[in-house]
């Protein structure tokens, strides 16, 4: 943590002490510690083997309401049998009248039961059972063996049960009531039922409590300095223990260990704090995402049985101020970031790890070096995908506070469940490396109000109290001109949000020069604007753009659409049939559109330096309208039938001084790209079918071209999969892109051809979709009509080793198969 951050932390508790709670920490006492480089403390035996058991296989599912499910005789051999994460939602198709309306895709929502029955042995070594839920969208009411354990109402925080009293030798049963039937209750997609992983952990009587292992890493007299919080539960009389934190690589080498001496006290929770150096660490950023393992291990003194806790965590220095920005491991950094919700897309809202690591991939590869998890935590998997890969994290809380932006949303909950659910967030996550910054909310409604300065205290406090090492930020915006009264509200934060008000940025500099500005939502066309104020101003540290990847729900955001249709922003009316969001960098079949070559080409010139676009002509397919979150429809097409001899806007994006345009190899022009021109180059010319070809040109000379070439008649499916095998786990995931050429393999950019997926093998045909939200077809069904030439397939793995085969089929065009080993 650095110096400016515990400075404005101990300035703001001074005077906001007596309006919080204050928050203890128990310790235990210390008897003895030892640091080592050596492998000689040992980590025992099997302490590390079946501790968490993957409880996704196997659940009953009935979708309506019976109150009797709950009763361990309940009969539920009619119900349906399925595995996790699961979201019924998704397996229906959009309605206009569906109660969750635009805001949710108008997909159905309801009331469902799962149901899970296993045989249980006692084990006296691992006494202790807790059952841990990732994720329920919402309102999740669990019951062991009859016993009501109560419900988690917010469906975006993991949750977990002690579930030992209530465990029987033989025959248990798990029930989950899910209500997600009040709506509206959320601005976005949501999802319904246990969409996340369930797992049940097993412990010694002496063991670490869940969440119960905390890394930080700082730097002192430039040197790295570690330090471990574990919080302790012991179930059983007093004893003396060891605490052993053993740090190895990836490849479980071992670097270090230190250990600890501890007496835990009689059914008590402690907490132990040990530090230790660690020298010529690699250190973690979005260029390097070096990862360390912590093996945590608690070895009771009088042989009982050990628990260990391996934790993956990363060594960053991170500080900020106005003055130099944002400072990585001693080097400034700008943030090209976007914001992204929660949804896998045509597999809705559950989250398979692949699809998780698909779309932090995606923004990877499409430049982004960070991400806001807008507007709720995301999932264990997409955080560890961004520790992976690289990728700084926002993590955020809930959209609102007390006051409503729908009927029944967070509004209904926040005041019993605020504390419960910051705890979930920063418990679960504080170990990501990648996580730089926790958010506590999004564009609150009562922010005028003296109360809203108060909450967002309380808030942050209680963000700190858990880690100290982070900033806090909440995004804040002004539908009026009311802007500088927030500066109070501001002030509770360490870095401020600003969304779609980064223009306000240099005033509010000369106002507040301490203030650290970030815009946590802006205008995908006001990319080059956005861009400039990051790299003009060290007190902007980064634009996170709304959004990187289309997504479900609020649907019509970011549509261009045709006059005659309807009219209007997506908060003003329905929009249907648009269940979905078009406002992403990426679209949904993972295909990056032509804003997103040139937002990572401000931020990151020496990745891509040259693009080539062409604008759709108004009127081709109909006089286009724009949206408030809209770019204009720009394509990588050069097939416009019946546009012969008419003029068209050829776009270009470029980091070299000027650029030469050809037809048909015909010098068309050259302009300059230089920032003056935004990196942009407009050329209008008529139609004509053939080659275009854009070079790059820096002292006369061409250093580089990128053409687009007029297709043919569709004539062929071709198949491209993100991976050529996949493990046998019944959860891993491969995405299979069809893609209509003509006969020499090009593209054909306006197919819209229907195409017809099989599936052969021991696997699933989970979706099929395409880039068009407005086709309203259901995404387990198996056709689909390409959209721009292109479509998507979703494969899920069996149980059995072998081989999946999917095939392609259209009219008119050759069908295409792919194989995949299964291992």
């Amino acid at each position: 943590m650095n110096m400016n951050l515990r400075t404005h932390q101990s300035l703001r508790l001074k005077w906001v002490a007596a309006l919080f709670f204050a928050f203890g920490i128990g310790n235990a006492l210390p008897a003895s510690a030892n640091f080592s480089r050596a492998d000689e403390l040992a980590i025992p035996n099997d302490t590390r083997s079946n501790r968490e058991v993957n409880f996704n296989g196997n659940w009953k599912f009935f979708l309506g309401d019976t109150a009797v499910a709950s009763r361990p005789d309940f009969d539920d051999k009619h119900w349906r049998t399925l595995d996790l994460p699961h979201d019924w939602s998704i397996e229906g198709r959009p309605e206009a009248d569906n109660p969750a309306g635009n805001d949710g895709g108008y997909y159905p929502t309801g009331i469902g039961w799962y149901r899970k029955t296993f045989n249980f042995t006692p084990d006296s070594r691992h006494p202790e059972t807790t059952l841990y839920f990732e994720g329920v969208y919402m309102n999740a009411e669990v019951f062991v063996n009859g016993h009501n354990l109560g419900i988690r109402p917010y469906g975006y925080s993991s949750f977990y049960h002690d579930i030992t009293p209530y465990l029987k030798t033989g025959k248990n049963v798990i029930a989950v009531r899910v209500d997600n039937s009040g709506q509206k209750n959320c601005r976005w997609y949501t999802g319904s039922g246990i969409y996340r992983n369930v797992k049940l952990i097993r412990t010694p009587k002496a063991h670490f409590e869940p969440w119960g292992i905390g890394i930080t890493t700082e730097q002192v007299n430039q040197k790295t300095q570690v330090e471990v919080k574990a919080t302790l539960a012991n179930r059983n009389k007093a004893l003396p223990a060891t605490l052993l934190c053993t740090v190895t690589d990836l490849d479980d080498h071992t670097i270090l260990t230190q250990k600890e001496t501890v007496t835990l006290e009689a059914n008590r929770t402690s907490k132990i704090k040990l530090q230790f150096p660690f020298e010529n660490a690699k250190l973690w950023s979005p260029e390097t995402p070096n990862l360390y393992r912590m093996v945590c291990c608690l070895v009771p003194a009088n042989g009982e049985p050990a628990d260990t806790v391996t934790t993956t965590f990363g060594v960053r220095h991170v500080e900020y101020n106005a003055e130099k920005g944002l400072v990585l491991n001693g080097k400034a950094i700008e943030m090209n970031g976007g914001c992204l919700h929660h949804d896998n897309g045509p597999l809705g809202a559950a989250s398979y790890r692949d699809a998780e690591w698909r779309k932090a991939r995606l923004m990877k590869e499409a430049g982004f070096n960070a991400v806001r998890t807008s507007h709720n935590p995301p999932s264990e998997a997409f955080l560890d995908a961004c520790d992976h890969l690289g990728l700084l994290v926002i993590d955020e809380s809930f959209d609102g506070w007390r006051s409503a932006k729908t009927p029944k949303d967070y509004s209904v909950l926040f005041d019993q469940w605020w504390t419960k659910d910051i705890e979930s967030m920063v418990l679960r996550d504080r170990n990501h490396p990648s996580i730089f910054c926790w958010s506590i909310g999004n564009e609150i409604i009562e922010r005028k109000t003296p109360e809203a300065v108060l909450t967002a205290y309380a808030l942050a406090g209680h963000v700190r109290s858990l880690d100290p090492s982070r900033p806090v930020t909440s995004a804040l915006a002004a539908w009026d001109s009311d802007w500088e009264i927030y500066d109070p509200l501001a002030a509770a934060h360490d870095i401020v949000g600003y969304n779609y008000m980064m223009h306000k940025g240099p005033s509010d500099h000369e106002r507040v020069p301490s203030r650290i500005m970030m815009q946590t939502e802006s205008y995908p066309r006001d990319a080059f604007s956005n861009w400039a104020r990051v790299n003009d101003h060290s007190y902007i540290i980064g634009d996170f753009v709304w959004t990187a990847i289309d997504y479900l729900g609020e649907s019509g955001i970011g549509r261009f659409f045709y006059k005659g249709e309807t009219e209007g922003e997506h908060y003003q009316r329905n929009q249907f049939p648009w269940h979905g969001a078009y406002c992403g960098d990426i679209d949904l079949t993972g295909c990056r559109k032509p804003i997103s070559y040139y937002r990572e080409m401000l931020f990151f010139p020496e990745r891509n330096k040259l693009f080539l676009s062409v604008k759709e002509p108004s009127g081709y397919y109909g006089e286009i309208k724009e949206t408030q979150w809209s770019v204009w429809p720009t394509w990588e097409n050069w097939n416009w039938p019946g546009h012969e001899g008419k003029n068209i806007d050829v776009e270009i994006y470029s980091h070299y001084p000027s650029v030469r345009l050809y037809l048909n190899d015909k010098l068309i022009g050259e302009k300059a790209t230089t920032r003056e021109e935004e990196f942009k180059a407009i050329f209008t010319l008529p139609y004509a079918p053939g080659t275009l070809r854009v070079a790059g040109v820096e002292n006369g000379q061409e250093k580089e071209s990128r053409t687009l070439e007029t297709a043919g008649k569709p004539a062929r499916i071709r198949l491209t999969t993100d991976r050529t095998e996949i493990s046998a786990d019944g959860e891993s995931l491969v995405y299979v892109v069809a893609e209509i050429t003509d006969k020499q393999g090009r593209v054909v950019p306006n197919a819209d051809n229907l195409l017809a997926f099989e599936l052969q093998g021991s696997g699933t045909l989970l979706a099929t979709c395409s880039a068009d939200l407005k086709d309203s077809t259901a995404y387990t069904v198996p056709e689909r009509k390409t959209w721009k030439g292109r479509a998507m397939a979703v494969v899920k793995s069996g149980r059995e080793k072998g081989r999946l085969t999917l095939t392609v089929k259209g009219k008119g065009v050759k069908k295409a198969s792919v194989s995949l080993d299964v291992k």
